[in-house]
């Protein structure tokens, strides 16, 4: 299972590990670039293992100090080190021995942020996937659980706090101003969810009691002075852990529950057991500094983090590869408490537009790979939209097969049966199968199979014999080379829709598996290459609703006819298909404008999608943030991806902003009234209701401004603002409309000195002009690499400013010079040399070079041929490269 010299990792290949590590305690005393480690590891040679089998542990990059076997110093042959592994070559033949390793680290010099590292003079761990391994020798993979007692000394003054997994066992002074903490976390857990902080943070306080009755001490600690930007984070923590009470009843199961917000951190957030490390900007918000979509990602990560208690830490994986079996899971689970917490429609559509945005590119292009992937060479590179967002669709899908009692009993039997265990897919699915009495041997493809299936549907009905005929095909093109395809279980949730949306009953149905749970919407259930499904009974021809609430992760196409689809926009009782097919003909008049501009002709939005339109935007009845939604045309990048192949990224954006132009002029008294009513009236609130309105002011804001091709209205609201939502809305507005303007850089200016304090909002002002769509952007982003705040060894700096470059912008990023690709693979090199995980996620951006036109194309595959030839890069970059160009 080591993957340290990069060889393909395969999951045909697993096998137990030789030795199992019981108990595990560590002391470390820490100091700023010589901090010890010393281990004593309980060890106990597996069953079945022969007495002697040598021992190898993993290391990565570890100075070796020395080590123990059963209180003895080991000698030089006893015990082989190198920086990357400890091998212990006669292991003692009783079944258990105790063995004692000290290590040197350095965390200043630390630069990767895996493993222990020092950042604004706190120190701070990241062990996930393979980072443990960079603090001590270890069986550094996740089957392997052991209890921890940690123990941590430290100088009192310059790191007051010491915080590790678990709860406080004892603390106290060890004279010449050092003192120490010991924790002790009693759930066995792999080392992956290890956790040390040990710093000088303020802190919030609260308190949880549990349905049975623990009480439960809460703590959130970040920089001092930014305790009340904290309230929020800490209400989100408090109700995500009654929810999941309520609705999965699951408590926590520790004395204290911590959360320390870090600056420097690669991910959003890690959810070690008890002691939950985050990037500060999934906690910090007060009005003034956060925008609502700011704090619903708190709100969503902070639930996400405490769910994985269960769902990760509680049960967690055998291997990397059932990474979705946490992660696709807890991603579904967030979900779920989003939506209760707020709009259920609107944020199934935002989950949807997600998946859309980066999983189906990722499904369909050189980076596809399964939801349990088969192999693999960096498991850094397989935290993906595929096994969060895919996986997240996966367990919903399980969700409308079984419904919410036979979904119910299956999580239930998952808990009571691998509690404290480390599970796979195969044992997940048994759950199910067993709780609800089904085969799901072939839904088990879902997970092993790439790509993103396509339905094509045909309807006929039949007046005379009062009978109709729905015909499904599915189809799922490999999107690698010699991956399989076979037929999927594809759920797909219907309706029947007659005369002004209403549902129609019919008699019978054949052709087809089909399914209705109480108060849910009836599924047929697709399992062969083509089906015929027949309904008999019906008295008037019907509109067919299908995929709704996008039961299942695919595409349709061809469309449903045109007619269908205004008439679903009009009337359909299913809020995500009605925005659905609201947003496939914004899509339709999309794609044909871009084909009207690259014939030379002007751009417009046909009269029926201004009828529409202008229907949704005066209709009263639809709630705010819906509203917002389905005013809001697709982006060029989803344009993109459904033209495919020899895409124009300039055509593409001239033709969304001249069909934009069109629907605002043709609809500028509805957006006027909008605007109009919809001002401020009480105080800021984050909640749904308010974050509703502004949504929905701001496209009326937007489109107020394209029409009167004047950024006057922006310049007003960015003056009047007193939230950060509509502050940075409307900065962006008058930023993209009119970048050239004395306004525009009054405005930036104004921003930047107003929160040059802030780093986390200096972000938005550096992706604000990261995403301004001209060719000339290019120099603009060359020039804020130098701009005081921004810092090439931060994560979030370096993704607010390039990664927003190059997956924001198509525009400036595909400038047909190439120099939005020269830009981008010149800083993944200078970041690939300290942080190689930041400079691999930021290469996803080029995986789709291929489906650019000639010119576009060559410069892209120069681009990338150029850094692949350079200097030492690393593992995880290589491995994006290679399978992007193969």
């Amino acid at each position: 299972m080591r993957t340290e010299t990069g060889q393909v990792i395969r999951l045909g290949d697993y096998r137990p590990s030789d030795y199992l590590i019981d108990k595990t305690d560590l002391v470390f005393r820490l100091d700023p670039t010589r901090t010890r480690v010393t281990a004593k590891l309980q060890m106990r040679r597996r069953a079945g293992v022969a007495p002697g089998t040598p021992l190898t542990l993993d290391g990565d990059g570890l100075t070796f100090v020395g080590a123990r076997i059963d209180g003895a110093d080991a000698g030089d042959n006893a015990v082989s080190a190198t920086a990357d592994a400890l091998v212990v070559n006669a292991p003692p033949a009783s079944e258990t021995f105790t063995l004692e390793i000290e290590t040197v680290v350095d965390p200043t010099a630390n630069t990767q942020l895996m493993g222990l590292y020092r950042t604004g003079g706190n120190y701070c761990t990241q062990c996930e996937a393979e980072g443990f391994r960079r603090i001590t020798y270890f069986l550094d993979r996740p089957d392997v659980l052991s209890v921890y007692a940690v123990r941590i000394e430290a100088d009192r003054k310059d790191v007051p706090l010491l915080l590790s997994n678990g709860n406080p066992v004892e603390n106290g002074d060890l004279g010449d101003g050092r003192h120490y903490a010991v924790w002790h976390d009693p759930h066995p857990k792999p080392s992956y969810l290890f956790a040390l902080f040990a710093g000088n943070l303020g802190v919030v306080e609260d308190e949880f009691t549990t349905a049975s009755g623990r009480l439960v001490t809460l703590k959130i600690y970040v920089e001092h002075g930014k305790e009340p930007r904290a309230a929020y984070a800490m209400d989100a923590l408090k109700r995500s852990m009654r929810w999941d009470e309520e609705r999965f009843g699951l408590e926590y199961d520790l004395d204290i529950f911590q959360i320390v917000a870090v600056s420097d951190f690669n991910m959003g957030a890690m959810e070690n057991k008890g002691l939950n490390i985050f990037n500060d900007k999934y906690v910090l918000a007060d009005p003034r500094t956060a925008t609502d979509q700011d704090y619903a990602s708190i709100e969503a990560i902070i639930a996400h983090e405490y769910f994985h208690n269960w769902t990760g830490n509680r049960i967690t994986c055998r291997d990397w590869f059932q990474l979705c079996l946490k992660e696709g899971l807890t991603v579904y689970r967030d979900q779920e408490f989003s939506a209760d917490m707020r709009s259920r429609p609107v944020k199934r559509i935002g989950d949807v537009r997600l998946l859309r945005a980066h999983q189906f590119p990722e499904d369909s292009g050189p980076l596809a790979h399964p939801v349990r992937p088969r192999t693999y060479r960096e498991i850094n590179n397989f935290y993906t939209a595929t096994v969060y967002e895919k996986g997240a669709e996966i367990v919903r899908m399980l969700r409308t097969l079984l419904g919410a009692k036979g979904f119910a009993a299956g999580m239930d039997l998952y808990f009571q049966r691998h509690d404290g265990e480390a599970a796979t897919i195969e044992q997940f699915l048994a759950c199910f199968a067993e709780a609800a009495q089904t085969d799901l041997t072939q839904f088990a493809l879902w997970y092993d199979q790439p790509g993103t299936p396509n339905l094509a549907i045909t309807t006929r009905y039949d007046r005379t014999a009062r009978t109709f005929a729905v015909t499904v095909n599915q189809s799922l093109k490999p999107p690698v080379a010699g991956t399989p395809n076979a037929p999927m279980v594809i759920p797909i949730a219907f309706a029947l829709a007659g005369k002004n949306g209403s549902t129609l009953d019919h008699d019978a149905v054949s052709g087809a598996r089909t399914m209705q749970h109480e108060g849910e919407d009836g599924v047929l259930v697709i399992t062969e290459p083509k089906h015929e499904i027949v309904f008999t009974g019906i008295a008037e021809e019907p509109v067919l609703s299908v995929l709704r609430g996008f039961s299942a992760p695919v595409t349709r196409v061809p469309q449903a006819p045109t007619r269908d689809r205004f008439f679903l926009a009009r009337h359909d009782s299913d809020p995500f298909s009605r925005w659905e097919a609201l947003n496939s003909l914004a899509m339709e008049d999309l794609i044909k404008a871009t084909r009207a501009v690259s014939a030379g002709d002007p751009a417009a939005a046909s009269d029926a999608l201004v009828d529409i339109f202008s229907a949704v935007a005066g209709d009263g009845t639809f709630d705010n943030a819906y509203r917002a939604l389905c005013l809001t045309l697709p982006a060029e990048t989803d344009i993109a991806r459904e033209i495919g192949r020899d895409i124009d990224p300039d055509a593409i954006n001239k033709a969304r902003r001249g069909v934009t132009e069109h629907l605002a002029k043709a609809c500028e008294r509805v957006f006027a009234r909008i605007y109009h009513e919809l001002q401020p009236r009480n105080a800021y609130d984050p909640g749904a209701e308010g974050a509703g309105r502004r949504a929905l002011r701001n496209v009326a804001l937007t489109m107020l401004c394209h029409a009167a091709r004047s950024t006057d209205l922006a310049e007003q609201a960015l003056a009047e603002a007193d939230n950060m939502t509509d502050r940075a809305h409307a900065l962006m507005v008058l930023t993209h409309l009119a970048p050239e303007s004395e306004a525009a850089a009054q405005a930036l200016e104004a921003f930047r000195t107003a929160f040059r304090a802030e780093p986390i909002v200096l972000d938005k002002w550096f992706t604000i002009q990261a995403t301004v769509p001209r060719a000339e952007t290019v120099e603009t982003v060359q020039a804020l690499t130098k701009a005081p705040g921004f810092s090439w060894d931060n994560p979030n700096r370096l993704r607010s400013l390039i990664g927003a470059f190059a997956t924001g912008n198509p525009v400036a990023f595909n400038r047909a010079d190439g120099k939005g690709y020269e830009l981008l693979c010149a800083a993944i090199r200078r970041i690939d040399a300290k942080n190689p995980q930041v400079a691999a996620r930021l290469m996803t951006a080029m995986r789709a070079w291929r489906n650019l036109e000639p010119g576009r194309r060559q410069r892209a595959k120069t681009a990338i041929e150029s850094l692949r030839r350079g200097d030492r890069v690393s593992r995880d970059l290589a491995d994006i490269i290679d399978r992007t160009l193969a």
